[in-house]
C-alpha cells in the first residue's frame, strides 16, 4: 500500500521530494506510519533518483550564496512573526535548503526557544539527512550554548552571518517574503494549530 501510494504521488507531482510526499501522506491522508520505514520504501523504489536539478539562472546574490551542487550542503534558517485575531503574537521557524530552494519545514507556536530549534532540526534530519552547514543570523536562540552544542556533536557548521546584512541570508529572506505573501497574510488566523495547518498545506502545495 505505501510502495503505490508513493509511486502515484510521484507520477502525480513529479517535483515533490521524499519530505513533502510523506507530509502529505501523514496531515492530508491521515496515514500514522513511521517516516524511517516510508522512506526505506521511497528509496527501495529508487524515486530519491527520479529529480533532475532544475536549470538556474544567475542570481544576483553575493558570492557566499552561490547555489551548492547538491542537497544537504547549505541549509538556511531565520524566524518570522505574526499574530492571531486576538492579538496574541506567535512565531514561525523556516528551514530552507539552499540547493534548490526548497521549504524544508515551518514550525509554528507563541515561543520557539533554542531547544524547540534544535527538535525542529532534529525531525528534518530523520528524513532528510544532515547539512554540513547552517546558515542563520545572530538572534539569541543561534548563538545559544545549546544550539551550538548540538551543532558540534552532529559534525554541522552553523554559518552566522554578520550583524545588520541580512542579505547574506538572502535565500531564506526571499522565501520569508514568499510565505508572508502567498499564505501567512491571506487567512485570519484564529489558533497555532490553525497557523500550523496553514503552513504544512502551503508546503505541499507549493511544489506541485
Amino acid at each position: 500500500m505505501i510502495a503505490d501510494l508513493l509511486v502515484g504521488l510521484t507520477e502525480a507531482r513529479k517535483t515533490w521530494g521524499f519530505g513533502l510526499c510523506f507530509l502529505h501522506l501523514r496531515n492530508v491522508k491521515g496515514h500514522p506510519w513511521n517516516h524511517k520505514r516510508v522512506y526505506r520504501i521511497y528509496c527501495a523504489l529508487e524515486l530519491n533518483l527520479r529529480i533532475k536539478p532544475r536549470k538556474r539562472l544567475k542570481r544576483d546574490v553575493p558570492d557566499a550564496l552561490a547555489v551548492p551542487e547538491r542537497p544537504n550542503v547549505t541549509w538556511s534558517m531565520d524566524f518570522m512573526a505574526d499574530r492571531l485575531e486576538d492579538g496574541r503574537a506567535f512565531r514561525l521557524l523556516n528551514v530552507l535548503d539552499d540547493f534548490n530552494r526548497e521549504g524544508l519545514g515551518i514550525e509554528v507556536d507563541f515561543s520557539l526557544p533554542a531547544e524547540r530549534v534544535i527538535r525542529s532540526l532534529n525531525n528534518i534530519i530523520e528524513w532528510r539527512g544532515k547539512p554540513k552547514t547552517i546558515r542563520v543570523d545572530n538572534g539569541p536562540e543561534y548563538i545559544s550554548q545549546a544550539l551550538l552544542d548540538w551543532a558540534e556533536e552532529q559534525g554541522i557548521a552553523l554559518a552566522h552571518i554578520q550583524p545588520g546584512q541580512p542579505q547574506q541570508n538572502a535565500y531564506i529572506e526571499r522565501y520569508n517574503r514568499t510565505v508572508r505573501h502567498e499564505w501567512l497574510d491571506q487567512y485570519i488566523i484564529n489558533s497555532i494549530e490553525e497557523a500550523q495547518h496553514f503552513a504544512t498545506q502551503w508546503l505541499i502545495r507549493s511544489f506541485s
